[in-house]
């Protein structure tokens, strides 16, 4: 044996085992934490129906047809949610109004996570007075009730009823508003955190101008907290857009409700027909419930503090 040869280490066997795939890894998470990943599955099959509602809803939204619904039938085989007061199948009702109230939801995060992001991350690069001019202003929206602050916005820039696209549009906005503030402060402390990290003052040092800086060294590395407060917030927008439905903001109609409008349309019929009020109530604590969860887990898995802990 030569000298060379000598002096290579001989390695363990374990150092050549290959890393575990990608289904490896999402199955021992999900191990890890199977109430997450069971929230997570019922996210998904929330978005698949969704996605296909008009396939798999077996009548229209707004079918009146007393003879094949009697009025007010209770939960049965061929009615599996029941009819509401007007003749409706309840369970076409519920498949379609997943289109709006998680369209919405999802509307709503995408907006309030992107303004979110700009603000917390302006705030915490600059510092200064650029960060005590927005969180005054972050301040400012938290000091209103959430929901009054929605109805506000709506009564101003929406006074329009019914589906449209700029309904949508502005029922989105109103609620994106609301949960942008959260985002934007968590975005903000995880900028201070980094914000005097070398590879930050060297980037600095070459010449990056702020703009640069931000988008290819602060974003990246502030991605899994603003991953899992997004999660987290489809909950709670899906929770406000019932709210505002049910109080005849949103944009529902007879064609495209959601799950708050169907509250609001049948609670006069609540002590009569209990499925009226069970059956849009269950849907939307199973959403607010899935993704919830979900989020939880999501930040147990992105937090490597919380992984090492575990």
């Amino acid at each position: 044996m030569t000298g060379a040869e000598a002096a290579v280490p001989v390695r363990a066997g374990a150092e050549f085992r290959r890393r575990p795939g990608a289904l490896s890894r999402l199955w021992r998470t999900a191990r890890q934490k199977p109430l997450g990943a069971a929230a997570g599955v019922v996210c998904v099959l929330l978005i698949l129906v969704a996605i296909g509602a008009d396939a798999l809803a077996p009548q229209a939204a707004d079918a009146v047809d007393p003879v094949k619904n009697p009025r007010l039938q209770p939960p049965s085989l061929s009615h599996p949610f029941g009819t509401d007061n007007l003749f409706r199948d309840m369970f076409s009702r519920v498949i379609i109004g997943s289109r709006i109230s998680l369209g919405i939801g999802f509307a709503a995060v995408a907006i309030g996570t992107v303004l979110g992001t700009v603000l917390g991350m302006v705030a915490g690069f600059f510092r200064g007075w650029v960060d005590m001019l927005v969180s005054r202003a972050i301040e400012v929206v938290l000091g209103f009730p959430p929901l009054v602050l929605a109805i506000f916005f709506l009564s101003i820039f929406n006074p329009e009823k019914g589906y449209s696209a700029r309904s949508f549009l502005m029922v989105s906005l109103a609620i994106g508003i609301i949960i942008a503030p959260t985002t934007a402060r968590i975005v903000r402390g995880s900028v201070l955190s980094i914000r005097n990290l070398q590879y930050v003052e060297a980037a600095e040092c070459v010449g990056n101008g702020p703009l640069r800086i931000m988008l290819r060294h602060v974003l990246p590395n502030v991605t899994a907290p603003i991953i899992v407060i997004a999660s987290i917030q489809v909950g709670n927008a899906i929770l406000a857009e019932a709210a505002l439905s049910f109080l005849s903001l949103g944009i529902a109609d007879a064609s495209h409700p959601s799950w708050g409008a169907m509250l609001q349309d049948t609670r006069q019929e609540w002590l009569e027909a209990w499925w009226t009020a069970v059956v849009p109530g269950a849907a939307i604590s199973l959403a607010v419930l899935a993704f919830n969860l979900f989020g939880d887990a999501l930040r147990d898995v992105l937090d490597p503090r919380l992984r090492q802990s575990s």
